[in-house]
């Protein structure tokens, strides 16, 4: 128990030393999920193992931070945290993301020079045993597109708030020049510049970066409007597509019960269990033929009870299905 103690203490003072601006006691009893009062007394036992800890007064309320970082002492990373780093880089390759795959790998090379001679020969045993045993189921699923060039000049107007300016072979007149203003990209199966076409007024519309060449960053003044949300507009959506929400009401049969309260088909979910063993999934969505083609997966576990237009989208789906591979 005094192990654990000592743990959530380092951790703490792991959090504090990682926050550029601080932590205030209320978000301290949230990241470490205990009371604002026990937050506080490890507060002050963090305070005596790292007196250089500093207050930030930011009226209502106090910020504190350990400014110079940790030493490198309590910063050794465990063999668990680098057979993840290593396990995500792997994951990475095999979706096509090499760009990302090398920068993870790169970090991994970092922590591993900044670890101790002592700390490295002490993880290398458990860490050769993790990589051993575990490995990556790949699904089945098209390769996203990923250009390190045409990334590094979508990030480069992002950090810049500068608009960008490309080809693109798609839309309505494929080939034609645009000019946007980049708000975010969105990474999945296919791999998406969500951006506002300048002077067309149409809000943020999504871009395959597969279909994006001669890409540049102009240096004209491009930023995303301040109460935009990447993480919001992405859950607008099931999936990627976006097009009218809707108000989705799913039924999981008493047979698939155990699965529906597993899954999560949309961040803000709810979930009702029913006396009969079904299960009612609510949420509020866009992208209905995304969603369609999801639901073929779960076969007879679950009913569309709403809209209207998701079920004449699956009896449509399901048709031509039917008449792909129904012999006469």
């Amino acid at each position: 128990m005094r192990h654990e103690k000592g743990a959530r203490l380092l951790e703490l003072a792991r959090l504090l030393a990682g926050s550029a601006e601080g932590l205030t006691l209320d978000e301290m009893a949230e990241r470490l999920a205990v009371s604002r009062r026990t937050a506080e007394r490890m507060r002050d036992a963090v305070w005596e193992m790292f007196p250089q800890l500093e207050v930030v007064d930011e009226p209502p309320s106090r910020r504190f931070r350990i400014p110079a970082g940790l030493d490198g002492l309590f910063q050794a990373p465990t063999a668990e945290e680098l057979a993840a780093l290593a396990a995500s880089a792997e994951l990475m390759d095999r979706q096509g993301a090499a760009g990302r795959a090398a920068a993870l790998r790169s970090l991994e090379q970092k922590v591993m020079s900044a670890t101790r001679a002592a700390a490295r020969r002490r993880l290398a045993p458990d860490l050769e045993a993790l990589l051993q045993a575990e490995t990556i189921a790949v699904t089945a699923g098209p390769r996203p597109f990923e250009e390190e060039s045409v990334l590094a000049a979508v990030r480069g107007a992002l950090k810049s708030l500068s608009t960008l300016r490309f080809r693109y072979e798609g839309g309505s007149t494929p080939g034609r020049t645009r000019e946007v203003t980049p708000y975010g990209i969105l990474f999945g199966r296919s791999n998406y510049l969500v951006a506002e076409e300048v002077g067309a007024g149409t809000g943020p519309r999504n871009w395959r970066l597969d279909r994006i060449s001669d890409v540049e960053v102009t240096g004209s003044p491009g930023a995303p409007p301040e109460d935009f949300s990447l993480q919001a507009y992405a859950d607008e959506s099931f999936g990627i597509y976006q097009d009218d929400t809707e108000d989705v009401v799913l039924r999981v049969l008493p047979h698939g019960r155990d699965d529906g309260l597993r899954w999560r088909f949309h961040a803000r979910q709810k979930v009702d269990e029913q006396a009969d063993g079904s299960v009612i999934v609510r949420f509020r969505a866009s992208g209905m033929r995304e969603l369609a083609w999801h639901l073929f997966t779960w076969g007879d576990k679950i009913q569309i009870v709403e809209p209207r237009a998701l079920q004449d989208m699956m009896a449509g789906e399901l048709a031509v299905a039917m008449k792909a591979h129904v012999r006469n």
